[in-house]
Order: structure tokens, then C-alpha cells, then sequence
């Protein structure tokens, strides 16, 4: 087992042993917000023929030399082609046809004159500019052909995606889309002190969970399924052990959150052995959540530190690859950013620092308080904030790293 791993070291580890789950087929039209296994191809060309891109005449280039508001080109006005109708009428040489957005393009005519270089003539129209052959026109199969690729494997198929499905007919109950499941995780929450939300009054050295709430609403805005939660779990390695081994064959990967570090009730480090997990790493060089370990056993076990910052910002370093490979889908990963910090920031050792953060066109600022333990501060910050381990502090204007989140 490799210990006191840097971050991007640790977070490779994650992805190197964490494999994509399988694919199933779905629906095309329910299939919005989940990731594609396989390349989708075309069926149809789009547009499916010549279409004008504004409104105009339709015309021939060639009827259109020498025209220009002083000299305007006289063609006769033939038909008349909406978006949704067809051309009615073959177009000969000077004639045009009124033509609108979206509407098809007679196959006699290479190009369209908007409407505002014309007297909007409806039986003559007067020309007064110039238009080359296939000027202002789209080509059938310009958006995408049949055949082509037109979503990758990997993507999500969010708003744009959708849209794309729909241009090529395929949003259809009958039209199956190969997408990879989606991940189901588990939270297991440890901790004599914790209590449910449905005790009142605190009892006296208790405390409310919220580690589970604050990773459960994180794992859902992510796409994830409803996590199965377990809250309040006791402080008890064989237990512990027992609905871990249980878990792991029922979930595709399980986040603990507490018991890491070396007191007497931090019961990880005797559980996961118990439940016969492979630790592959413990402890990161950072702060908060250095005691962070990663196991497998049937599944990925990514075990966080229970102080709520620390769970949610390691969760966003250490948990969003592993939810990325799990899901075979990129977007998950964390983004990176280079930002001015508006705000100084000193720090006690020399280890690297997430701090939490307000970015916005490209400086950061800083709340007030960062403990481990704070978690209301977190709330409304957009990203952390990485203090490399050579800083004890940093100045109003330096350049730092961000995570966005």
C-alpha cells in the first residue's frame, strides 16, 4: 500500500483502478442526461435537401450581373416556397421564386438574394445587388450526412445532444441508444456522535449529520442514481466491515466519510481489511482530508474524512474521477482554471491547501473561515482554491490554482 501520495499522483491511482461499467440500451428519447457507450451514427442527411438560409428570392447567380440600386435587375416572380412547403414550379432562366427561411431551394436555382437587396416584389421583383453561385445557400447533408458520427462515445447527452438526436429523427421510443449504466454508490456516514435529522432536541454531545446529506445532493446534481445512504453508522469495524462486504455487491462504488485518521474510534483502517478490501493508497498530501484512503473490494471504496469541508472538497478532487471513469465520461473530471486571488491567504505548513473560493471573471476570493470542521462558509462558493505546498502565505494578486467545481 502507497502512502502520503501527492494529489494528481493519488487521483491517477483512482482512475488506473477504476474500470467503465457496462452499457444498456435505452430508449433515445429517455435517454437525456445519460452517457454514450458507442459512436451514434446519422440516419438521414440534414438538412435532407438545399435550404435557404434567410429570406429572399431564389434565383440563378447569372441573373444577377451588373445589379445594383442604380441599375436594378427586373426577374419575374414564378412561386412562392414557405418553410414546410415545396417548390411548385420549375425555374427558368430570368425568373426567381420568393423563398423563406428554412424553405427549400428550387433545384434550378444556385443561390438567394435577401429580401432587403429587393423592391419585395410579388409578380417582378427588382434586383439591386449581386449574389455568387451558391451564395446564401445550405447544402443538403450540411449539418451532418447519413453515416456520419454525430455523438461520440463518452458523451452526455445533455440539451445540445438532445437537439442533435432530434434533427436525425431518432428521439423515438423505437430508436435504442447503447448508454453506460449509471453509477449507484453507496454512503456510509460513521460515527457514534452522529444523530438523524428527526432528533429534537441534540442530545447532549451529539451532533446532526450532514456529511450524508451534502454528498448525496452532490452525487444526484452529478447524475448519479439515488445513493443507498447509511448514516450514523456506528463506530464498529465489524459491522463497518459487514455492510461494506454486503454493499460491494450491490453497488458500483462506496464512499465512507469518517474513521481515517489514528484516534481510538477511527475503525477504517481495521474494517476494510476485515471486509476483505485492497487498500491501494492512504493519506494525500493535502489539507483538509490528508487521511483520505482508497480500497477495492469487488468495487472502489473511497474512504473521506468526516469533517464536512473536508469530505465535500475531497470528494470534488478525489471522488469526481472516480465517478468519471466509472461512468466512461469526461465532464465529470474536475476543471482547472488559472485566477488572481482578490483575497490573502496564510497557512500554517508546508503542505498543499484547498481553500474554499468565489471565482468570477477570473479572480477568486476568499470567505471568511476554513477550517476543516466550517461548512457554512462553503456555501454559495463556486470552486477551491489549491495553495501549493511552498506558500506558507499568499498575497492579493498572485496567480493560483483553481478547482472548479
Amino acid at each position: 500500500m502507497q502512502t502520503n501520495l501527492e494529489i494528481r499522483e493519488a487521483i491517477r491511482l483512482i482512475m488506473a483502478n477504476t474500470g467503465r461499467l457496462p452499457a444498456e440500451s435505452i430508449p433515445a428519447v429517455r435517454a437525456h442526461g445519460r452517457v454514450l457507450a458507442e459512436d451514434v451514427k446519422a440516419p438521414i442527411d440534414q438538412p435532407p435537401w438545399p435550404r435557404s438560409p434567410l429570406d429572399g428570392y431564389a434565383l440563378r447567380a447569372g441573373d444577377t450581373k451588373g445589379a445594383d440600386r442604380d441599375h436594378p435587375v427586373v426577374l419575374d416572380v414564378v412561386d412562392t416556397i414557405y418553410a414546410g412547403g415545396v417548390p411548385h414550379v420549375e425555374i427558368l432562366p430570368g425568373q426567381a421564386a420568393r423563398i423563406m427561411t428554412g424553405a427549400p431551394i428550387p433545384p434550378e436555382c444556385d443561390c438567394v438574394l435577401r429580401q432587403e437587396d429587393t423592391d419585395l416584389g410579388a409578380e417582378q421583383v427588382q434586383l439591386y445587388a449581386q449574389v455568387a453561385p451558391y451564395q446564401n445557400y445550405c447544402y443538403t447533408g450540411e449539418d451532418f450526412q447519413a453515416g456520419d458520427v454525430i455523438l461520440s462515445a463518452g458523451t452526455r447527452l445533455a440539451g445540445a445532444a438532445m437537439g442533435v438526436l432530434a434533427a436525425a429523427g431518432m428521439l423515438r421510443e423505437d430508436c435504442l441508444l447503447s448508454v453506460v449504466q449509471k453509477p449507484r454508490c453507496a454512503l456510509l456516514c460513521t460515527g457514534d456522535e452522529l444523530v438523524p435529522q428527526s432528533v429534537h432536541p441534540l442530545p447532549a454531545g451529539k451532533i446532526y449529520s450532514s456529511n450524508a446529506a451534502q454528498l448525496s445532493a452532490r452525487l444526484l446534481e452529478l447524475g448519479m442514481e439515488v445513493p443507498v445512504r447509511m448514516e450514523g453508522f456506528p463506530d464498529d469495524a465489524a459491522a463497518l466491515a459487514s455492510a461494506i462486504r454486503q454493499l460491494a455487491g450491490q453497488v458500483d462504488c462506496i464512499i465512507t466519510v469518517g474513521g481515517v485518521s489514528v484516534g481510538v474510534k477511527d475503525i477504517l483502517h481495521e474494517a476494510l481489511p476485515l471486509a476483505g478490501a485492497e487498500q491501494l493508497f492512504r493519506k494525500v498530501r493535502v489539507k483538509p482530508g490528508a487521511p483520505l484512503i482508497f480500497s477495492v473490494s469487488h468495487c472502489p471504496v473511497l474512504s473521506l474524512s468526516g469533517n464536512p469541508f473536508a469530505a465535500g472538497a475531497t470528494f470534488e478532487v478525489f471522488g469526481r474521477p472516480m465517478l468519471a471513469c466509472l461512468e466512461g465520461c469526461s465532464d465529470l473530471l474536475p476543471q482547472y482554471m488559472d485566477a488572481v486571488l482578490v483575497t490573502a491567504f496564510r497557512k500554517g505548513q508546508r503542505v498543499p491547501r484547498l481553500v474554499r473560493g468565489v471565482c468570477r471573471n477570473g479572480q477568486v476570493t476568499l470567505p471568511e473561515g476554513h477550517a476543516s470542521g466550517q461548512l457554512a462558509s462553503a456555501a454559495g462558493t463556486n470552486c477551491l482554491v489549491e495553495i501549493p505546498d511552498d506558500d506558507t502565505a499568499v498575497s492579493a494578486g498572485s496567480r493560483v490554482k483553481v478547482w472548479l467545481l
